[in-house]
């Protein structure tokens, strides 16, 4: 336990920043699954709406820290692909 006052402020500090990450990252997952679910169901017009409100919650968590910058990018890159896919058939 704490005992120090700048220890127990960043103990406090800590559980809201770990609050406000978690509710990021979820927020991002749910706006990915949404993009995996309308590319499974196979319209191409929903997957690139989806694709297109989950793309700034993705690049937000990954302007936080909670992701890095590359493996957002990839992420996006390789939606955008099954996408463009999709398309094409």
């Amino acid at each position: 336990m704490a005992i120090h006052k700048s220890a127990k402020k960043r103990i406090r500090r800590n559980a809201r920043v770990t609050k406000y990450n978690k509710s990021r990252m979820s927020e991002m997952r749910t706006g990915m699954r949404k993009v995996e679910e309308a590319i499974a169901s196979g319209n191409v017009k929903a997957a690139q709406e989806a694709l297109k409100n989950a793309q700034p919650s993705i690049h937000r968590t990954a302007a936080k820290g909670l992701m890095h910058k590359k493996n957002a990018s990839r992420k996006l890159s390789r939606l955008s692909a099954r996408i463009k896919a999709m398309g094409k058939k």
